[in-house]
């Protein structure tokens, strides 16, 4: 293995969620298997259902933990990413896999290094998301799908890359905006696009992502907090006409560009 290639703190946060813990656990050490240049974090909101204990049980994978309350998923995700000294952070929530055991010896093997950056890596790696069901099983992949190219005015059409899918340069990595209970996520992939020098396409699956349904009460709060983020990173007219597009791409058929 090449001493050269990056460190990457993968950050996992959980809360009374064992079993699905267990299965990220498990594709996180497959990874490292052919890929040992992991920081593994995960960050525990003090759960009673033997959490605790699967985290002891793993301790030779896990580099640092902690179990204690916190004030929600952002939250949680801030304290994993101040506890991050990778070069890159990659946010993988209890439940969510790694598509390939070999994704980042590939990744790394097959990018370009250039002059963009000091050592050559992008600054923001990505791509697309294969969804999974209650029992792991492939559910399709996810609707919006990741460009060919991503740029952030992208990120006008809503979330094209899901957040288990993108990888960013720590040393951009801003702290997850608490003043969004839904939509932190967002913000946060949009902030690191901007300062990005170099964003790179994978041409991979890079997560399977456990779908979740979401209440209406939260799905609604979601939008207005996206109306905000856009807002604040688009302007009002420009926000204004992405979302009469996103509505009329509800309705008609859109041809999308994107690569696998």
């Amino acid at each position: 293995m090449n001493a050269a290639l990056p460190v990457v703190s993968i950050i996992t946060v959980v809360y009374n969620a064992k079993n699905h813990l267990a299965k990220t656990i498990k594709s996180v050490r497959d990874q490292k298997a052919f890929y040992p240049h992991i920081e593994y974090i995960v960050v525990d909101g003090a759960s009673k259902d033997g959490t605790l204990e699967l985290i002891h049980q793993n301790e030779d994978l896990i580099s640092r933990w902690i179990s204690e309350p916190d004030k929600g998923i952002y939250d949680a995700m801030n304290k994993g990413l101040a506890m991050a000294s990778g070069s890159f952070v990659w946010f993988l929530n209890a439940g969510d896999l790694i598509y390939s055991e070999r994704f980042l010896l590939d990744m790394f093997g097959q990018d370009s290094p250039d002059d963009a950056t000091e050592d050559g890596w992008a600054d923001v790696y990505y791509g697309q998301t294969q969804l999974v069901d209650a029992d792991w099983k492939p559910a399709g992949m996810r609707r919006l799908r990741a460009p060919k190219v991503l740029k952030t005015e992208s990120f006008r059409m809503g979330m094209l890359v899901c957040h288990q899918s993108v990888i960013v340069r720590r040393a951009i990595a801003e702290p997850y905006d608490m003043r969004y209970r839904c939509s932190a996520d967002y913000n946060w992939v949009l902030q690191a696009l901007e300062k990005a020098r170099r964003i790179a396409n994978t041409r991979q699956i890079v997560s399977c992502y456990l779908k979740g349904g979401k209440s209406r009460q939260m799905l609604v709060l979601s939008w207005k907090e996206r109306f905000r983020i856009m807002r604040l990173h688009f302007g009002l007219l420009a926000t204004l006409r992405s979302h009469f597009l996103i509505v009329l791409r509800l309705f008609l058929p859109v041809k999308r560009d994107y690569a696998a």
